[in-house]
């Protein structure tokens, strides 16, 4: 089979498309907002309901909490599931405030934290590691459906393999690298948003000759 190492997916994809500087958010707290806003829905919408919130100066933990719901739904609309994400955005914020905000989570091992985001209501492990890498630096491969189905067309992964064995297997492998997992993961949402989509652009792809993926030219 015509495959190589996550080590060698990783630096054709750097070579071509370079630093990504990814999340893009001005503070954590936006990176943890973002994350639950991200969920089944395209970054453009994400973006979208993000300058909603900042526009009614709702970027903030307590301003949330104080919002009644359904503005906050109302705000949030164009990332879609709206009056879900707000119930969860409420949520995060008041295990946030709970744990005395964002500071006092930096003490905090990342086997705890992982485990204490876990609980929130509507945080499942990608949230919950989209925000353990991007909002706290913590070395943590995020696993999304880019990340399914660029690596299972490579041969080099399962794609319906849990989510847990999957982060692992990408642990393994790489050095444990917070900026390393930043710069891979936004790499992969790259390739696979415009090179290996669904329906793949085979002759863009700079993995084409290591990929047994039926090519699509």
């Amino acid at each position: 089979m015509r495959n190589c190492s996550f080590q060698c997916v990783y630096k054709r994809l750097d070579r071509k498309f370079g630093p990504q500087s990814w999340w893009p958010a001005e503070s954590p707290f936006e990176v943890m907002v973002g994350a639950v806003l991200t969920q089944n829905t395209a970054w453009s919408n994400v973006e979208k309901a993000i300058d909603s919130l900042r526009a009614a100066e709702l970027l903030d933990p307590d301003a949330i909490d104080e919002v009644v719901t359904g503005t906050l739904a109302e705000l949030i609309r164009p990332a879609g599931y709206f009056n879900v994400k707000a119930v969860r955005l409420k949520a995060l914020v008041s295990w946030l405030q709970k744990k005395g905000g964002i500071d006092a989570l930096t003490d905090i091992s990342l086997k705890d934290l992982r485990h204490e985001l876990l609980s929130v209501h509507g945080v499942g492990p990608e949230t919950a590691d989209d925000i353990l890498l991007y909002a706290f630096d913590h070395p943590v491969f995020v696993i999304d459906a880019y990340t399914r189905r660029l690596f299972s067309r490579l041969g080099l992964i399962v794609e319906d393999a849990s989510y847990e064995a999957l982060r692992r297997q990408f642990e393994i492998e790489l050095n444990k690298d917070a900026q390393l997992y930043n710069q891979f993961h936004a790499l992969i949402v790259v390739q696979a948003k415009d090179v290996c989509r669904k329906k793949p652009r085979c002759a863009e792809c700079c993995l084409a000759d290591i990929c047994p993926f039926p090519r699509n030219d």
